[in-house]
């Protein structure tokens, strides 16, 4: 994947950051920073960050407990962007464990649940049945990433399928990159937890949502509010949502750009599992860097970074670090060490949807390969628009012919 290249900047100028929204290529800036992987930069907010770039200080801030993710919600703090969620769901998962719903959450996201494959293998045909019926050229995104993705949670919850699409409509904003508040973030985040909270109380409810709702029942989990268990169904569908998709979407886009590699995953399907680590490293659909707050003073490379500081994870730099990975811009779905990539994030925020979401990536390439042999991009590539101001890089629309 080659980097773009762009005019010099003034001398000692900062860096703006995030650097670009186009998902086709890295941005040039990730070479730059390869001499001075601590680099200050100026967020969309405004405030002054620490970006880290190369692999291993990137997975020291993600296992260093002095890196705090839960503190970059306090008030005051420098931030990456405005907050379009309330500050207790920025640590979801933190806040799960504490209040004891931990293990119902990674219940529900083990790809080895009872029937969940065989679902994903029947949806995903049926997505792609929609498709050749429809015709050429269709919107992969908009008819098989976004409703695949979005199926998967609401079964996982255990809330109608028929409910996806306004559960769905709040994302395009709650994910929104802005210097300032976002009006209609806290509008849908109101009507979304109202939704939650009724399907805690509706029998008809099953999976995870009727789970934790049970738990209200059990004297030790008296503390539980039907608005702590609804922010777990409205984050996780939201997070979960927006993360599937979008990736999905960009690891189609990069087979399209590798038809060689294509072709060889078509011949022999048992390499896609390990295609998928290759893809979740190759892939920019990670935005925006991943925040920490620094809790203490922490010298990090040749910088020391001060208490209070706001330090961002460049998922791309770790994941093209050429003293990590050999040609980190070739596309090898034999490489070795694949799985080493920080796409998934590390320490004691490492995304515990990582199983699932690999498999539903891995069976939904399955099925465009061998439905689809001939899937190709229906328009230029230059012609695909990409989302801006987003923190998952994503085109708009993605067209293909078969």
């Amino acid at each position: 994947m080659p980097a773009e290249t762009l005019p010099d900047r003034p001398a000692g100028a900062l860096l703006d950051f995030p650097f670009s929204w186009r998902g086709d290529e890295l941005p040039h800036e990730i070479e730059e920073l390869r001499n001075e992987p601590v680099k200050r930069v100026r967020t969309i907010a405004g405030d002054e960050a620490w970006l880290v770039s190369s692999y291993p200080l990137c997975k020291q801030v993600l296992e260093d407990r002095r890196f705090s993710l839960k503190d970059t919600s306090a008030p005051g703090v420098p931030r990456q962007y405005a907050l379009t969620i309330p500050p207790e769901g920025v640590n979801n998962m933190g806040n799960i464990t504490g209040a004891g719903l931990r293990k119902a959450v990674l219940r529900a996201l083990n790809p080895k649940a009872d029937g969940l494959v065989e679902w994903m293998r029947s949806y995903a045909s049926g997505l792609v049945d929609a498709l050749m019926d429809q015709g050429a050229p269709a919107d992969l995104r908009a008819h098989f990433s976004n409703p695949y993705a979005e199926a998967l949670h609401c079964r996982m919850l255990g809330i109608p399928l028929e409910d996806a699409p306004r559960l769905a409509a709040s994302l395009d904003i709650a994910f929104m990159n802005s210097a300032c508040p976002v009006t209609g973030a806290k509008l849908n985040w109101d009507r979304d937890m109202a939704y939650m909270v009724e399907r805690l109380d509706d029998p008809s409810t099953t999976g995870l949502m009727a789970e934790i709702a049970a738990l209200r029942q059990d004297e030790e989990y008296a503390h539980l509010t039907d608005e702590m268990l609804a922010t777990v169904g409205v984050t996780m569908f939201g997070a979960g949502v927006i993360s599937t998709s979008a990736f999905l979407t960009m690891a189609v886009f990069s087979l399209l750009q590798h038809p060689e590699v294509a072709a060889e995953l078509r011949e022999d399907p048992g390499k896609i599992p390990a295609a998928v680590d290759e893809l979740l490293r190759i892939n920019l659909s990670i935005g925006d860097g991943l925040p920490r707050l620094a809790l203490e003073d922490v010298t990090l490379g040749d910088v020391e970074v001060r208490k209070g500081e706001l330090v961002l994870v460049l998922v791309e730099g770790a994941n093209f670090d050429p003293e990590v990975f050999a040609d980190p811009h070739r596309m090898d779905v034999g490489r070795e060490n694949s799985t080493a990539h920080l796409s998934f994030g590390g320490g004691q925020h490492y995304c515990p949807a990582t199983m699932l979401g690999k498999k539903h990536t891995e069976i939904a390439l399955e099925t465009l390969l061998e439905r689809m042999p001939d899937l190709q991009l229906a328009v230029p590539v230059e012609q695909l628009v990409w989302r801006t101001g987003f923190m998952k890089r994503m085109p708009e629309r993605l067209p293909v012919m078969w």
